[in-house]
Parts: C-alpha cells; sequence; structure tokens
C-alpha cells in the first residue's frame, strides 16, 4: 500500500495530511490523482464513505496557484446545504498551509451576504446549484477563471431535481477549464451529462456500481409493524454498548417524528431528529452534536442522507426500507468509512418485499437474515397508517316528495301562454321615445 508522500504532493499539502493523521490513500483516492493531475475530465465512480472529497480537493489544491484577480479558481457543486459545510471545512483544512480564501454558498442564507463574501474574493467556492445559479445570474459571482470544476453526488443531484440549475451552470462556465465529475451510481442521466458537457471523460471506479463495501457487515430482521420495530430498535440499543454512534433512517418526515417521540421517552437526552422541516440551524447544530458524541442516535430522512459526512458512525439501521436500490447504497455507506468496521441492519415488513429484492439484485448480494430475539414484545398494535382501510361506496337515497293531492292541473306551454293584450302604438312610441309623440298638428280644413 502507497502512502501520500509517494504522491506528486507539495510540502503545504503532506503537512496538512499530516494533522489530520492521514496516511494512505483510499483506492478512488490513489486512482484518480494522476488522472486529474494530467488535466484530463474525471467521472469518478466511488461509494459513500471512501474518500472521494479528498480524492478531487488534492489534485486541484496541487494545481491552484495565486492569482491577484481574487476570483474562484476552484467551483465544487454539491446537492446539500450539510454538505457544502463539510465540504468547505474539508478544504480548510487542506489549505491550511497554502493561505487559500474558501468560501460556502447555500440557499435559506441570506444572498446579499453571501455576494459580499464572494465580491471579497475566494479562491475556492463550494455551492449548492440553486444559489450558485443566483449569484451567477445576478452577476455577483465571475466564473472567467474557474479552472477546475467538480460537481460532487451528481446522481443525487439529479434525483433532487436540480437538472435545470446544473446544465445552466455548465452552459455559463468558461469553455476552457476542467470537469470533475463523483457519484455512487452510474445513472442515464450521469451518462447524458457526460457525453454533453465532458470532453474524452476518464471513468474510473474504485469499486463496480451496486456492489456492497466489503467492510460493512448486512443483516435484516422480518417485523410485523411499526410498534415492533419500535420495540426492536429499543431493545438492541440497551443490549448492545457497541452501538454507540447510530444513524437511523426513515421513509418520511412524519415517520422520523413519530420514531422521535417514542425513542425519546426510552432514551432522553440520546437522540435527535433531522430532516428538512427542521430550521437550517437546528440542522447544523444536530449534526455537530451527534460527531461530537453528545448524541448516541440520530434520526434522518433520506433526502440529507448525501449531506452527512460523519466519521465513526458505528450502525445504520433502515428502520423503513427505502423503495429504491441505490438509496439504500447510499444509506449503509454512512457507516464503515475510511475502510473502517460498519454495520447495517434493516426491518423489512411484509410489503417491502419488492423492495428487498431489488437491492439484492443491484448490489448481486443476498443480505443475511437474522432471528428475531426471544425476549422481543410482538405488538399487535398498528397505527393510523398500517390499519386496513375499507372502502364503501356511498349510495345516497333520496326519498319522494308527498305532494298534496288535488284536482288533475297542467302548466299551458309557452306557446299557449299568449294573452290578447293589445299595444297601442302610441304607448310604443312613449316607450321608444320615452315621452309621447304624436303625428303633428293636424292641419285645419280649408274653409268653404
Amino acid at each position: 500500500m502507497i502512502t501520500f508522500r509517494e504522491l506528486n504532493l507539495n510540502n503545504p499539502l503532506l503537512n496538512a495530511l499530516d494533522d489530520l493523521g492521514v496516511v494512505n490513500p483510499t483506492s478512488i483516492q490513489e486512482k484518480v490523482f494522476s488522472v486529474i493531475m494530467s488535466g484530463k475530465d474525471v467521472l469518478g465512480i466511488a461509494q459513500t464513505g471512501t474518500g472521494k472529497t479528498i480524492a478531487y480537493i488534492l489534485p486541484c489544491l496541487r494545481q491552484w496557484k495565486f492569482a491577484k484577480h481574487g476570483h474562484p479558481q476552484i467551483l465544487i457543486v454539491v446537492p446539500t446545504r450539510e454538505l457544502v459545510v463539510q465540504v468547505a471545512e474539508e478544504v480548510r483544512k487542506l489549505g491550511k498551509y497554502m493561505n487559500i480564501l474558501v468560501g460556502s454558498v447555500f440557499g435559506g442564507a441570506n444572498i446579499n451576504t453571501q455576494a459580499i463574501m464572494v465580491g471579497n474574493g475566494l479562491d475556492v467556492l463550494v455551492a449548492t446549484p440553486g444559489r450558485l445559479l443566483d449569484l451567477i445570474l445576478k452577476g455577483s459571482l465571475n466564473t472567467k477563471y474557474i479552472k477546475h470544476l467538480i460537481i460532487d453526488e451528481v446522481d443525487e443531484m439529479l434525483t433532487l431535481g436540480f437538472r435545470y440549475q446544473l446544465n445552466s451552470i455548465l452552459e455559463l462556465l468558461p469553455e476552457k477549464r476542467q470537469n470533475l465529475m463523483f457519484s455512487a451510481t452510474l445513472t442515464e442521466d450521469v451518462e447524458n451529462i457526460l457525453g454533453t458537457y465532458f470532453y474524452n471523460a476518464a471513468k474510473i471506479e474504485a469499486a463496480p456500481t451496486g456492489t456492497p463495501l466489503e467492510n460493512i457487515s448486512q443483516v435484516l430482521y422480518q417485523v410485523p409493524n411499526f410498534n415492533t420495530k419500535v420495540n426492536l430498535l429499543e431493545l438492541m440499543l440497551r443490549q448492545h454498548e457497541e452501538m454507540n454512534r447510530v444513524l437511523v433512517f426513515t421513509a418520511s418526515r412524519k415517520l422520523a417524528d413519530e420514531l422521535y417521540e417514542q425513542m425519546a421517552f426510552r432514551f432522553t437526552d440520546e437522540v435527535a431528529v433531522i430532516h428538512s422541516n427542521k430550521s437550517q440551524n437546528q440542522r447544523f447544530r444536530t449534526v455537530d452534536s451527534f460527531q461530537n458524541g453528545e448524541m448516541r442516535i440520530l434520526i434522518a430522512t433520506d433526502i440529507i442522507a448525501r449531506g452527512l459526512d460523519i466519521s465513526e458512525v458505528s450502525h445504520v439501521f433502515n428502520f423503513d426500507l427505502p423503495d429504491e436500490a441505490e438509496t439504500y447504497i447510499h444509506r449503509i455507506g454512512r457507516t464503515g468509512r475510511y475502510d473502517k468496521r460498519g454495520e447495517a441492519i434493516s426491518f423489512v415488513l411484509p410489503k417491502d418485499w419488492s423492495f428487498l429484492a431489488a437491492i439484492e439484485s443491484l448490489m448481486n448480494f443476498k443480505i443475511s437474515e437474522l432471528i428475531l430475539p426471544d425476549d422481543l414484545v410482538i405488538s399487535e398494535e398498528l397505527t393510523e397508517d398500517e390499519q386496513p382501510k375499507f372502502f364503501m361506496r356511498e349510495l345516497s337515497v333520496i326519498a319522494p316528495t308527498v305532494e298534496a293531492s288535488g284536482p288533475a292541473y297542467h302548466e299551458k306551454s309557452e306557446k299557449n301562454k299568449k294573452s290578447n293584450y293589445t299595444v297601442r302604438r302610441k304607448d310604443k312610441l312613449k316607450a321608444k321615445y320615452k315621452k309621447p309623440k304624436t303625428r303633428g298638428q293636424r292641419p285645419t280644413k280649408r274653409p268653404k
């Protein structure tokens, strides 16, 4: 295994790596370094947690040169706010001894404040696609000097609906630039971007798409309902002290809140929840608390799964199995990062078998099934969503109106409802001219 000192890195970058305690590059970091240094466009395919961020930052910073113009030379586009903050922090750590200026912009914050920050001068800009496009169209960001464009987690970016923004950004940037794109999965949309905007790009795979990480143990339990899943999660957390930093994924914000309410009674001050309905500052504080070990359990939804770069997550629970196989890959990639061991545990309902089949087909890997613990309480109580619903056609029966009986009577038809009233010509002229009209004074008779 080679070390970073065997790569073509300068002393400032090597010193920064020493401060981080990083000695050996991961597979993707080793494979893409020389290719990016050659100036070629690159598509990197690597699972989450394999060190993609350092893989593209190191060679770009190695090629960076000081310029007096003060405009960004390196542009990094990521899908979520959380990932913007974490990538920007990673760039600052690696560029610690290079005196580079790093900025981050994302939606939900004051755009005028961000525009001033960008205008004061930057070397590296990390942004979400929507806010980046706003700043470009606003005229606050000069893209003329951008030499390296990095699009990270591009498959998730397209899933979240940023296709228009991404295409617009690629059209507005200078043609003479190096394009780097990193993704955990290779989809048709990713291929389309590659063929439209990249020139003779090199495809580099750290592992085949969909292959489960070897250092992650995967198991599943069959459970009948939501409350039994809650009981099983509680039982496992109480029995296994090694579950010291646990990430629990749910299918929706509603389920995340419901699970949090259940777990908050059982693990006071040890559990937190994070999803898109939470405020930006609250999300940042929650992630920091979990990263620092202040929180043992973090309940999250898929929309921010790709924005969590948290080290040393011991276990990932799929409390709800995702309906997309690729999402499962992203979830379990939150543990077992940087060649460390991790465990992924899934709770499977009877209705989830088709999802499980798709996941195993994508990975070409069968997930081991474990028997439910003997001391698990099987709940028979169903949530409102789990209760069977019966739909009956509503028939409105209208009782006939009983009318008073009487002699037979039939209304006349319209044409027979005529009256014999004759309108005089004098009255017609009066109605027309609003005053009486006459033919004038009759001439007097000529005297005889």
